[in-house]
């Protein structure tokens, strides 16, 4: 049975936001304020790279500018991951080796989306991506964007085969099968996530360690102060910053994400709401909705917005 403390890298990770200019180059003066934002509310870990970075439209050359960057700007106060997933095995052992020179703390390593790999293959393949690092690795299992599921067995054959995978981003939506891994995994250093917001609570009762949070770009206090709440035994607490934040929590879910984050980025001044393609600003009406939510919501940043 796992742990729910202890985790090298805290119990409140973020996956980073990427700033674009208008003209959608990286816009590395956002990036420093969002950096020094996240830590200033409780992060204890950022992810460069990762899905809600805009990850597969971010190009190699701007991935290794941009990990550098936010690795000096942490400067040791915030421990620095990297999103190194891809559909190839060898692209994703690259991207690792990448970010390991380039002094990234853990990664963070999605299952391989699109070609649908079997159970056999996951485990292929992340074992394949653990012999060639040397660094800490989290599973990420996100069937909703991947279509795949890295299912219990298949989880704890890589746990126990790959000394370096040590923690699992869980995206599936289930408190069943998280419950079943925490209750399952033999390794004392292997530490679950939830990888929604608004499940981070319930994945706290049956084993997580804390979350790696969307919603943490607005409202990290509040994140972290119920994981706190919980793990000192005041549930009630814990629920009712829970209540408060679930709003937000799902509305920033209302538009494929993180469409919905980097517009409410934009009205607390942290960056410019810039996507790149594919993805589109929301409309009118979504603006609308999400802003009535943020209105109600404990946002740790000044209202009404700054100078972008």
């Amino acid at each position: 049975m796992i742990r729910n403390i202890g985790s090298p890298f805290g119990p409140l990770i973020t996956p980073m936001a990427t700033p674009f200019q208008d003209d959608f180059s990286l816009d590395l003066k956002a990036t420093e304020r969002i950096v020094d934002h996240l830590i200033a509310t409780g992060t204890d870990t950022i992810i460069v790279n990762a899905t809600t970075g805009e990850s597969p439209t971010v190009e190699e050359s701007e991935f290794k500018i941009l990990f550098r960057f936010v690795k000096d700007k942490a400067n040791g106060k915030a421990k620095v991951m990297a999103g190194a997933g891809a559909n190839s095995t060898a692209k994703t052992i690259k991207l690792s080796q990448i970010a390991q020179e380039s002094g990234a703390e853990g990664l963070l390593i999605v299952t391989p989306y699109y070609n649908k790999p079997s159970q056999a293959g996951l485990v292929k393949h992340y074992q394949e991506v653990a012999k060639n690092v040397d660094l800490p690795i989290m599973l990420y299992n996100v069937p909703g964007r991947t279509s795949v599921n890295l299912g219990v067995e298949a989880t704890l054959e890589i746990v126990e085969s790959c000394i370096n995978v040590m923690a699992l981003k869980d995206s599936t939506g289930s408190t069943d099968q998280i419950a079943e891994i925490s209750s399952k995994v033999q390794k004392n250093n292997f530490w679950v996530y939830s990888g929604d917001d608004y499940l981070t609570l319930p994945f706290l009762s049956v084993g997580a360690t804390g979350i790696v949070s969307v919603a943490a770009h607005l409202i990290g206090r509040s994140i972290k102060k119920m994981i706190e709440c919980y793990f000192q035994g005041k549930y009630d607490e814990a629920r009712k910053i829970h209540y408060q934040c679930l709003p937000l929590f799902k509305g920033l879910f209302a538009a494929p994400s993180p469409t919905c984050l980097k517009y409410a980025l934009e009205k607390t001044g942290l960056c410019k709401g810039v996507l790149r393609l594919p993805l589109i600003p929301l409309n009118a009406d979504e603006k609308k909705k999400l802003e009535a939510i943020m209105d109600k919501s404990p946002i740790d940043v000044p209202q009404p917005a700054l100078s972008v």
